[in-house]
């Protein structure tokens, strides 16, 4: 699971949206801007795929995208897209997550 948020968010360090600040468990954090170049466009495909392996995603198993909404998730699946990597999107993202009580929630940065 990668989340596409700004690594504040993902570290829970600020949360100006939702009720809790945090990450689902067990997500790297991959803010979405790390996509782009300089000049604003995607990465090339090696780039991309570089940037991906380097967060675990080896085509081996499936990869799931969340955000704050779903909207900058859905630009991490099209960069995973480039780089050769079908991935899920999760729509409800960190909003439906930390909405929900009996969901965990992990802060901090990501272990090892």
């Amino acid at each position: 699971m990668l989340d596409a948020r700004a690594g504040e968010r993902y570290r829970g360090e600020v949360e100006p949206v939702d009720p809790v600040a945090g990450h689902i468990p067990g997500a790297h954090s991959a803010p979405t801007g790390d996509n782009l170049g300089a000049d604003g466009t995607f990465r090339s495909p090696a780039e991309l795929a570089r940037r991906f392996a380097a967060l675990g995603v080896t085509g081996e198993q499936p990869v799931g995208v969340y955000c704050g909404s779903g909207v900058t998730a859905a630009h991490e699946v099209a960069a995973l897209a480039i780089a050769g990597h079908p991935a899920a999107l999760y729509p409800g993202s960190w909003s439906q997550w930390s909405n929900l009580p009996d969901r965990p929630v992990a802060t901090g940065p990501e272990a090892g």
